[in-house]
C-alpha cells in the first residue's frame, strides 16, 4: 500500500465521496480536508483534489498546496476559475461526469510517475495495453507540466499512411508532392513550446523514424520536399502497445531512436491485473454516461458485478467504459443481473459489444 496521500476537498460531498474510493482502490491514502483547514507537509500528500470553490476566488487550500507542500492541484466544477485561481491549478474538469478522468489519471502504477516526470523536459515513453489510457497519462504529464498553457497534440502513428504522416508532422511545400497545392505547416511547427502524444509509434515508417530522430536530437526538421531547418521546441511523449526492444532487434525500429525516445518510461498494467479497481471504474462510469445521456441507472446486481470483476477485459478501460456506457442507454429499468450481461462477458471469452438487455 502507497503511504501517499490524495487530498480531496470537501465542497461537493458526493463527488468527494467517489474520488475517495477510486483513489483508494488504487493504493492511496486519501483525506478528505474542508475548504478552510490547515494542511500539514508532514502528511506526505502527492495530489490536492477540489471539487469545487471555483467561484470563490483564490482558495486558502490551493495556496497552501503550492507554497507550503509544493504539489499539483485539480479541480472539478463547472463554474469558471477566477483570474487568480487559474494560474494555480494544474487541471480543470469542467464538468463532474469526468470524475472517471481524474481516478484514471490517479491509478497507483501511474500518478506517481506522471507526478515526477511532468516537470522535466526528457522525453517519455509510455506502454501498456490498447485501452490502458496512455494518452489519458500523456495529457496527464502535460497539464502538470511548465508547458500545460501551450499546444497538445496527439497523433495516432498508425492510423495514416507514410506518406501522410510524414506530411502531417513535418509540414511539405507547395509542390512537394501531387496535390500539395501550397505550402503547409506540420503538427511539431504548430504544436511548438507544447507536447506532442505519437501514440502506436512502433508503426512509424523508418524513413520518418530517421526525421523524427532528428527533432529529437539537433530539435529541427525540414518539411517534405523542403530545404529550409526549421527549429522547434517541442516535449514527446511516445506510446506503444508493442515490444520495441523486440521490433529493434527485428530491425523495424532504429536502436538509436529506441533509447532516445525511452529515457523515462511509464508502464500502464492491464485492468485484469487490477481487478480491484472495477467496482469503482463501472461506478464513476456509470455516472458519466447517466449525465452524458440524461438516463436514470437502477444500478449493478452483486452478483452481476462479479462477473464483471472477474472478466479479463481484453480491451481494457476502454472495452469496461463502452459496455457500460451500452448499459446505461439500453438500461431495462431495473437493476442490472448476470442474465443482462452480454454471453461473451459471462463466459470470460472475448471482447464484449452490447449488453444483451
Amino acid at each position: 500500500m502507497n503511504e501517499d496521500q490524495v487530498l480531496i476537498s470537501t465542497h461537493d460531498l458526493s463527488t468527494a465521496g467517489l474520488l475517495r474510493d477510486g483513489f483508494k482502490s488504487s493504493g492511496y491514502s486519501t483525506d478528505l480536508v474542508t475548504p478552510d483547514e490547515e494542511l500539514s507537509a508532514e502528511d506526505g500528500a502527492v495530489l490536492l483534489v477540489l471539487t469545487g470553490g471555483a467561484e470563490q476566488g483564490q482558495s486558502s487550500l490551493v495556496i497552501q498546496a503550492r507554497d507550503k507542500l509544493h504539489i499539483p492541484v485539480f479541480i472539478i466544477s463547472s463554474q469558471p476559475l477566477v483570474a487568480e485561481m487559474s494560474q494555480d491549478v494544474d487541471e480543470v474538469f469542467d464538468n463532474p461526469s469526468l470524475i472517471s478522468d481524474v481516478i484514471l489519471l490517479g491509478m497507483i502504477e501511474a500518478l506517481e510517475r506522471v507526478v515526477q516526470i511532468a516537470p522535466v523536459e526528457s522525453t517519455v515513453l509510455v506502454t501498456g495495453e490498447s485501452g490502458t489510457g496512455k494518452e489519458l497519462v500523456a495529457r496527464g504529464i502535460h497539464a502538470l507540466s511548465p508547458r500545460r498553457h501551450e499546444p497538445f497534440i496527439a497523433v495516432n502513428v498508425a492510423a495514416l499512411s507514410d506518406t501522410l504522416l510524414e506530411s502531417e508532422l513535418f509540414g511539405h511545400e507547395k509542390g512537394a508532392f501531387t496535390g500539395a497545392i501550397a505550402s503547409r505547416r506540420g503538427l511539431f511547427e504548430i504544436s511548438n513550446g507544447g507536447t506532442i502524444f505519437l501514440d502506436e509509434i512502433g508503426d512509424m515508417a523508418s524513413s520518418t523514424q530517421t526525421k523524427l530522430l532528428r527533432v529529437l536530437e539537433q530539435q529541427e526538421f525540414h518539411k517534405v520536399g523542403g530545404e529550409k531547418s526549421i527549429k522547434v521546441d517541442v516535449r514527446i511523449v511516445a506510446a506503444t502497445n508493442q515490444d520495441l526492444r523486440r521490433l529493434v532487434s527485428l530491425g523495424r525500429f532504429r536502436r538509436d531512436l529506441y533509447f532516445r525516445l525511452n529515457v523515462l518510461s511509464i508502464t500502464l498494467p492491464a485492468l485484469r491485473d487490477r481487478k480491484a479497481d472495477v467496482p469503482t471504474l463501472v461506478e464513476t462510469f456509470v455516472l458519466e454516461a447517466s449525465n452524458r445521456h440524461d438516463r436514470d441507472f437502477h444500478g449493478i446486481s452483486s452478483d452481476a458485478m462479479e462477473i464483471l470483476v472477474n472478466y479479463s477485459w481484453p480491451g481494457n478501460v476502454r472495452e469496461l467504459k463502452n459496455l457500460v456506457e451500452s448499459m446505461v442507454v439500453l438500461s431495462p429499468g431495473r437493476l442490472i443481473r448476470p442474465e443482462d450481461i452480454p454471453e461473451e462477458v459471462r463466459a470470460g471469452g472475448g471482447q464484449a459489444l452490447l449488453p444483451a438487455l
